[in-house]
């Protein structure tokens, strides 16, 4: 089983279930209903996407749970229905009904909450406030961290890190060619997307590119947990890039 070489850092990939993977990272042999079980024995954390189209049942929380070694760690997308609206403040009842879907089954192995907005959607000072008023601290006394994935420039000002500070969330950072860069968490954690694997890098990244980024994840490390997500590009290739990293640290 990889274990993780540095105690705060935590590598894996957007979701478990992805064709392309089977008899390139997953053994040809491997019955497809256990393979986050065996993704679980070579990665350390894995984001939950699923979640952002539709519900989940509390027994699937349950068993993911149960399939899963014990230090291991799930993150979670929050509905699409809470985030892609033109007043975030009316996102209240997306956000219950998401909670109340069983996602506190996963208990110790709950990871930080992603809440995606769209590319059109730009910073609002008082609505992006409102917002993160809606999110809660805890549910079922299960502790809960959320960080916002935002992907227009518009939010790539001061005062909008000081919204996410002051409300404990951090923000994604990325390499995405497109979306805002941001450099560092406003938050007591860090929580990375990356999206450019390459088709023709054995790992998806460079030797270089993965020491840069193992050197940039020790350094946040200092801050608190990191999590770090290989997610597209040349999809194919992000379980080799999570492992690659793992390696690393």
């Amino acid at each position: 089983m990889t274990q993780p070489r540095h105690p705060k850092i935590r590598v894996g990939i957007g979701g478990w279930t992805y064709e392309p993977w089977r008899g390139v990272f997953y053994p040809d042999d491997l019955p497809q209903r256990r393979e986050l079980e065996y993704a679980s024995s070579k990665l350390t954390t894995i984001e939950i996407n699923g979640t952002y189209y539709g519900s989940q049942k509390p027994e699937s929380f349950r068993r993911w749970r149960e399939e899963t070694p014990d230090d291991f760690v799930f993150s979670v997308k929050g509905p699409r229905f809470a985030t892609n609206r033109r007043v975030l403040a009316e996102a209240g009842s997306s956000i219950e009904r998401f909670f109340a879907s069983g996602v506190t089954e996963l208990r110790e192995k709950l990871g930080p909450i992603n809440w995606q907005f769209q590319a059109t959607k730009k910073f609002d000072p008082a609505d992006l406030e409102a917002f993160l008023k809606l999110l809660p601290k805890s549910q079922d006394g299960v502790d809960l961290r959320h960080v916002l994935e935002l992907r227009n420039a518009s939010f790539m000002v001061p005062d909008c890190l000081d919204l996410l500070r002051a409300h404990g969330a951090a923000v994604v950072l990325t390499d995405h060619e497109t979306f805002p860069n941001f450099e560092e968490s406003p938050a007591a954690f860090t929580y990375v997307r990356l999206q450019r694997a390459s088709e023709t890098e054995p790992l998806g990244y460079s030797a270089k590119a993965l020491d840069d980024i193992a050197e940039r994840a020790r350094r946040w490390a200092g801050d608190g947990e990191v999590f770090i997500y290989m997610i597209n590009g040349f999809k194919p290739k992000a379980p080799a890039a999570a492992m690659g990293l793992i390696e690393r640290l």
